[in-house]
């Protein structure tokens, strides 16, 4: 495993309690995993090591991000360089992001992501077509729903308005066991991204 390991973060410009860290590499490679505390991080030997962090509240691990909720007082500049260890020792040790039987054994799971594909690709994506968008389910875990934008929605300024007015109440209201929608869009790759650094 090649020790230089470079990893970009973005602090949320939504709450500043959640931050984006992006490593040049895979760290989970199918699927989205979201850990709410640290007894739920015993399956993922990545989540026990950042868990390990004080201030680390919770834990998506996706591609090539990992995204760390904070509580507590202390900032992200005093918590990010600890979390980016974690990160590159977890990486070095050669151990999986979360184990095997923790991305298997998810049933329920797969009906959850069924029924929100079809209200998906039935209902939302014609709507959200028209202004040349797309919304695509990456994952379902412990009822939290990873959403992607692409096209007219990834970058545009309402597309926080378009997943919490529009896709959220519509998937709530017919879909019983959601939980948590996040929107893992990289919206300042869009064509007017209002996530841009300035």
């Amino acid at each position: 495993m090649d020790l230089d390991v470079r990893i970009v973060a973005e602090v949320s410009q939504e709450d500043g309690e959640s931050c984006k860290f992006t490593v040049d590499r895979v760290v989970l490679p199918e699927g989205c995993v979201r850990f709410t505390d640290k007894p739920r991080a015993q399956s993922s030997p990545l989540a026990r090591r950042l868990f390990a962090v004080p201030g680390v509240a919770g834990v998506d691990i996706y591609g090539k991000t990992v995204m760390v909720r904070r509580s507590g007082s202390d900032t992200w500049r005093q918590v990010g360089p600890q979390i980016g260890t974690a990160i590159r020792e977890h990486l070095r040790s050669g151990e999986p992001a979360v184990s095997p039987e923790t991305l298997r054994d998810r049933p329920e799971e797969d009906k959850l992501r069924a029924a929100i594909d079809r209200i998906l690709n039935d209902q939302i994506n014609p709507a959200v077509a028209s202004h040349g968008g797309a919304i695509s389910l990456l994952d379902v875990h412990d009822g939290t729903v990873f959403l992607q934008m692409s096209g007219g929605c990834q970058g545009c300024a309402s597309a926080s308005v378009t997943l919490r007015q529009g896709v959220e109440k519509t998937l709530r209201e017919q879909v019983p066991g959601v939980g948590d929608i996040v929107d893992v869009s990289d919206h300042a790759a869009g064509t007017n991204p209002y996530f841009a650094a300035r």
